[in-house]
């Protein structure tokens, strides 16, 4: 018995997915598409749907997604995607080569900062600052500890961005070479500091700020206009001020 296309899915679902990035949502699989993912396959429930949105929203990739989505049973896309996105829609994404997003990170000189999250705690803060950090164009995001950047939690929350930018967690002692600013509560003034374009950034949790090894190793202590009795910013507002500050209005 020949295999129909919903099959054939489904079963390349299986295959791919353990080791594959789940986008999950139309706006995932549209910035992955326009920023050159290997996508594939597809499945959505809801096809004209979908591709009304595409048509609207983002005709530059309608023709790949036409290409590439197979309708299934809604039920079949559950059972793919248990918590499926509103958009009726998912895909999968081949991860980007470590070594080569380790390349772009440590290539110097470089145009833009690249951000370093020191042992976050929330993938939805990690997702939220990708999607900062490809908006403002940073080489890429580092992150410390045991939270997996890549996990997709941070993929949905930053809507498909990682493949926009340089996304990788490394060791404390792997961050990239460069003018390295801490942003803490105790340090100057970011406004009275002009950040260079190879900056490297180090954000440090809400909790527990960046760790004495990154702090130590740091050119400069920043901090970020705050009102007395606030204790602290969310960590992707704090990464978006800084951003604006080093490529905002002179």
């Amino acid at each position: 018995m020949t295999e129909d296309a919903t099959g054939i899915a489904v079963r390349q679902w299986g295959e791919l997915a353990p080791s594959a990035v789940l986008l999950d949502g139309f706006h995932a699989l549209k910035h992955a598409l326009r920023f050159g993912a290997e996508v594939g396959p597809v499945v959505t429930s809801d096809r004209d749907g979908v591709l009304e949105l595409a048509g609207r929203l983002a005709p530059d990739v309608s023709g790949a997604l036409s290409a590439l989505m197979v309708e299934v049973d809604r039920a079949v896309l559950r059972s793919l995607v248990p918590r499926g996105h509103t958009t009726e829609v998912a895909g999968l994404a081949v991860r980007p080569a470590r070594r080569t997003n380790l390349g772009v990170l440590a290539a110097r000189p470089r145009r833009a900062p690249v951000v370093v999250l020191d042992n976050p705690r929330n993938l939805g803060n990690v997702g939220a600052v990708v999607r900062l950090a490809a908006g403002f164009g940073v080489t890429g995001v580092v992150t410390t500890g045991d939270l997996d950047p890549w996990h997709q939690n941070a993929v949905r929350a930053g809507a498909g961005l990682h493949f926009a930018t340089a996304v990788e967690r490394v060791f404390s002692e792997a961050v990239p070479e460069g003018p390295m600013f801490a942003l803490d509560a105790d340090g100057d003034d970011i406004r009275s500091v002009a950040l260079p374009d190879d900056a490297v950034l180090v954000f440090g949790s809400e909790r527990h700020g960046v760790s004495e090894e990154l702090r130590g190793r740091a050119d400069r202590v920043v901090s970020l206009p705050m009102r007395a009795g606030v204790s602290s910013f969310n960590l992707a507002t704090s990464v978006g001020m800084a951003l604006f500050h080093w490529g905002g209005p002179a």
